[in-house]
């Protein structure tokens, strides 16, 4: 086995970063992108054994870097690069690759935490070992300025790995290669209790006056300060092919949840600049209800609903069901990973028929008898409480004041939730759900929960 050391030092041989490496998974049917150093104008040539091969020249400070083609998913194949020295990369295989990111949600590896289970694991752990599911694990070492390597090793599922795999991320992997029957590379980096402004550029955080960049690497929480993820856990990535991103992220930022969705919104968009593949899939988690305190985290998870409304080609795993009171990290993550495979392989692979997306209120007009009447989209099929009564929901009137309120789906179009008090004659405004902690009631047919969400701003 080749492992690649240093990548930082002299360029005297040739040398790629750790992710370029014995049992990586490429991008299929793509022009991946490959670089490393070597000494300066040294020809560089790089040769896949499917059959493509291109070359390039080490520019004066030996950097250098190249486009090579891919073919379709399979393997194992060997990747030869030949500069000063020559590499040869075993057991590559070309899949589908996704880099998988966030705070501790995203991190929560399949064992589950101290004393926080992930529901099913130990029976998915043991079931595991799949040549064609691999994962690339981050190390969380922070850096005030932007690195170019990271020291981890590809690892192929087997219970030993597995164990240690972000839970989301290899449900959402496991699904996928099921259905797909091509192998998928995952790259994982996450830190818990992270900020979205610690995975921002300086440049993205410019417009954003409270989002002061340390000079000095922080001693404490450095995961909470701007661009210090960036720099040490995206920055060294830039650049490889990526199919898309998963995204698990937003319990650290609920007390400035005002400002997500422009954070959440030019984070998305930074990031796409920066990989140079187009407005490439951003698929992420709304944070789960959860007793959080002062913050009323549905204004998070209200933010993170409109950046899905307003930013292209995302989509919002909705977890209204599944949050638990009193604990943070939702032991039910294999519906997370289900639930982001379907985004995928509805929208980015086009499979037709599967249902994706959560229940999302359309309008809100009060009818005759002094009742609001709630239209959605995303239930083809219409609504369901699965046979129990619609809680969670309030309503207000031109005073503002929210008052515990009935709601039921109308059974002759099933798309629709009328709601009513009668402490409120003329309705203003519904709410569903929005507050921190709320257990989700209403669904479309397929079993996709609603997101929480109001009809006013106020």
């Amino acid at each position: 086995m080749i492992i690649i050391t240093s990548f930082y030092t002299a360029h005297s041989q040739t040398r790629l970063p750790s992710f370029f490496s014995d049992n990586m998974i490429l991008q299929q049917k793509d022009s991946v992108t490959i670089w490393g150093t070597d000494a300066a104008n040294t020809t560089i040539t790089v040769s896949g054994s499917w059959g493509a091969s291109a070359s390039t020249i080490a520019n004066a400070q030996g950097q250098w870097k190249l486009k090579l083609l891919t073919v379709q998913a399979g393997g194992p194949h060997t990747l030869n690069i030949k500069g000063s020295t020559e590499l040869v990369f075993h057991h590559v295989l070309l899949g589908e690759v996704w880099f998988c990111s966030g705070q501790s949600n995203m991190e929560m590896p399949m064992k589950g935490f101290a004393g926080q289970p992930i529901i099913g694991s130990n029976e998915a752990i043991l079931q595991s070992r799949n040549d064609q599911i691999r994962f690339f694990h981050t190390p969380k070492v922070p850096s005030i300025s932007p690195v170019t390597d990271v020291k981890s090793t590809w690892k192929k599922a087997e219970p030993a790995n597995t164990s240690e795999f972000s839970a989301s991320a290899y449900f959402f992997a496991k699904k996928m290669h099921t259905v797909l029957g091509v192998p998928i590379g995952i790259i994982q980096s996450a830190w818990g209790a992270s900020t979205i402004e610690s995975w921002m550029d300086r440049t993205s955080l410019s417009t954003f006056p409270h989002a002061i960049i340390p000079d000095t690497l922080p001693k404490n929480t450095p995961n909470k300060e701007p661009t210090i993820m960036f720099n040490s856990m995206l920055h060294p990535y830039i650049g490889y092919t990526i199919k898309g991103v998963l995204w698990y992220q937003g319990e650290a930022n609920r007390e400035n949840a005002h400002q997500y969705q422009a954070l959440f919104s030019s984070m998305i968009q930074s990031w796409r600049m920066h990989w140079k593949q187009g407005n490439f899939p951003f698929y992420f988690v709304q944070i789960a209800p959860f007793e959080m305190g002062k913050a009323n985290a549905a204004l998070l998870r209200e933010a993170q609903l409109k950046t899905m409304q307003s930013v292209s080609n995302t989509g919002m795993v909705v977890t209204m069901d599944i949050g638990d009171r009193t604990v943070i990290h939702p032991s039910q993550k294999e519906q997370v990973g289900d639930r982001l495979a379907y985004w995928a392989l509805a929208k980015t692979y086009q499979i037709k028929g599967v249902a994706f997306a959560g229940p999302i209120v359309k309008t809100a007009v009060q009818n005759k008898e002094g009742r609001m009447v709630l239209t959605f989209e995303n239930c083809p099929n219409g609504l369901t409480s699965f046979n129990k009564p619609l809680t969670q929901f309030e309503i207000a009137g031109e005073d503002s004041v929210f008052h515990p309120a009935t709601a039921m789906i109308n059974k002759d179009n099933p798309k629709l939730v009328i709601v009513w008090s009668e402490q409120v004659k003329i309705p203003k405004s519904v709410r569903y759900g929005f507050k921190s902690w709320t257990d989700a009631s209403l669904f479309n047919t397929e079993g996709i929960p609603a997101s929480s969400f109001r009809t006013d701003d106020w």
